[in-house]
């Protein structure tokens, strides 16, 4: 049947209202990491704990996300994208106001623990709605809205809790969640689009659930921990690391051979695909990696308070969002291997005018202009490479690919943050404090070795966007990824 003028103006009336619920509920995530990063301090002085235990708040967050995103692709068949968001929604709202009344840390914890549950859903789900209602053709351009909240929230997340916790008190970091959860459910339930129920629903495999959510939860614990010692050997961060990694191989070998494992490997087969993943995967690692140093610079070498060093970051946030914003929409219409490896190169070289700029005395103007050259070549990598590795993927494996997208960019993230610790630590040990800016310029360096080596799996994507077959453009909605067998699902 084809489409007429009536029917591509309400595709794009759908496709706007999805891009709206998911933008909304992914702003309300990653305003809530980031502002959150922001309270640790205050929130150890209003509980009267130890900054050490405190961190388990965000961590806790963490592990209960790495442990949830396997379930992604899964759920999305059992019970359908829509029903699985709204109910992300939910647990993470239910989550932060109960988390705004928790009477002690560990309580908070807890229920950081069921906004993690939420919040590990929210992101590959809205991803794998988006990109399954996509025009391919345009992929580019409904990623960038996508990548909003990339712009949004370290931009304001800072500067947001300083203003909650100084004006009113900590409670009020989790209250902001309440009201943007409540719009993002209501918007959800009239503008979602409504899943058809599959005939062919997919059994748990409950083996790999058993092996790769623990696996991650553990891996991403321990090199958190030896992170921040510094030290990967003491058994509280060896151990963890080790039995993750080899559960996570358990998972592996197990998902090469299984019929319906909880993520596809068998996706790694497609070149752009592979070559994607690999690039935001280390690409996070070093972009990640370094922000844990800046702020520990501003504050332990130059003195500035949280306040402050955040502040400092605003510039580098609206490098990022606005090349990525560009950098998004180029990629429907240029060589995405030029583009990104460009970005990679851009980015490598402006934490690389940044470190030769480090002292106890370099001058913050341009600090800030070295940040927002490597911005701009983050930027021109992150969403375009995401854009790149899932455009071609037929519509069903869509929800694997997002899945598989989500947890090795958030090893990577891990991954480098630790590093980047445990360069930093081994270098200050027995250092005198005039030191101290030589130890970030040895530990940024890496970062920058890091950023530049990123270019190689980039060089391997696509010379230029490759042909889509019907196969592939087939589906631009989720209904019509089901069989025609199926029946509408009710609504929730």
């Amino acid at each position: 049947m084809s489409v007429g003028s009536g029917g591509g103006a309400a595709e794009k009336r759908g496709i706007g209202g999805l891009l709206t619920v998911v933008v909304l509920g992914s702003v309300m995530a990653v305003l809530d990491v980031t502002i959150v990063n922001v309270a640790l301090f205050p929130l150890a002085e209003a509980f009267d704990a130890r900054v050490q235990d405190v961190q388990w708040v965000a961590t806790g967050y963490t592990l209960a996300l790495s442990a949830a995103v396997p379930l992604t692709s899964w759920t999305m068949a059992r019970f359908g994208a829509r029903r699985v968001y709204l109910t992300a929604i939910v647990l993470f709202a239910v989550g932060s106001g109960l988390a705004a009344l928790a009477p002690s840390i560990p309580a908070l914890v807890a229920l950081r623990v069921v906004q993690g549950l939420g919040g590990g859903l929210l992101m590959p789900v809205g991803m794998a709605m988006v990109i399954g209602a996509a025009d391919r053709a345009r992929m580019g351009r409904v990623m960038a809205v996508l990548g909003l909240p990339v712009l949004l929230g370290p931009a304001s997340g800072p500067v947001l809790g300083g203003f909650l916790i100084d004006a009113a008190s900590w409670r009020w970091i989790f209250l902001v969640n309440l009201p943007v959860g409540a719009l993002a459910l209501v918007l959800g339930l009239r503008l979602l689009p409504r899943d058809a129920v599959r005939a062919d629903r997919p059994p748990l495999d409950v083996p790999g659930l058993l092996t790769l959510s623990p696996g991650l939860a553990l891996l991403l614990f321990g090199l958190a921990e030896g992170g921040s010692d510094g030290d990967f050997v003491r058994p509280l961060a060896l151990v963890p690391t080790a039995s993750g990694a080899v559960l996570v191989a358990l998972f592996v070998a197990r998902a090469l051979t299984a019929r319906y494992p909880l993520v596809r490997l068998g996706l790694f087969r497609d070149r752009a695909y592979a070559a994607g993943i690999a690039t935001v995967t280390l690409f996070p690692c070093a972009y990640f990696g370094s922000m844990l140093l800046a702020p520990m610079y501003f504050q332990g070498v130059r003195g500035l308070t949280a306040t402050q060093a955040g502040l400092l970051g605003i510039p580098l946030a609206l490098a990022v969002g606005v090349s990525m914003q560009v950098a998004t929409r180029l990629v429907d219409r240029v060589s995405p291997r030029l583009l990104i490896s460009s970005g990679a190169l851009t980015a490598a070289a402006g934490l690389a005018l940044f470190t030769v700029q480090l002292g106890p005395d370099a001058p913050y103007p341009g600090l800030c202009a070295a940040l927002m050259v490597m911005g701009t070549g983050v930027g021109m990598v992150l969403m375009p490479a995401n854009t790149t590795a899932t455009r071609a993927l037929p519509a069903a494996d869509v929800p694997s690919g997002s899945t598989t997208l989500t947890i090795l960019t958030q090893v990577g993230a891990a991954s480098g943050t630790a590093l980047m610790s445990v360069l930093l630590a081994s270098r200050a040990a027995g250092q005198p404090s005039a030191a101290v800016s030589s130890d970030f310029r040895h530990a940024y360096w890496f970062a920058v070795a890091l950023l530049a080596l990123t270019v190689l799996p980039a060089l391997l994507l696509p010379g230029r966007r490759p042909p889509l077959t019907a196969a592939r453009t087939k589906a631009q909605t989720p209904q019509a990824e089901t069989p025609p067998a199926a029946h509408p699902e009710p609504a929730p």
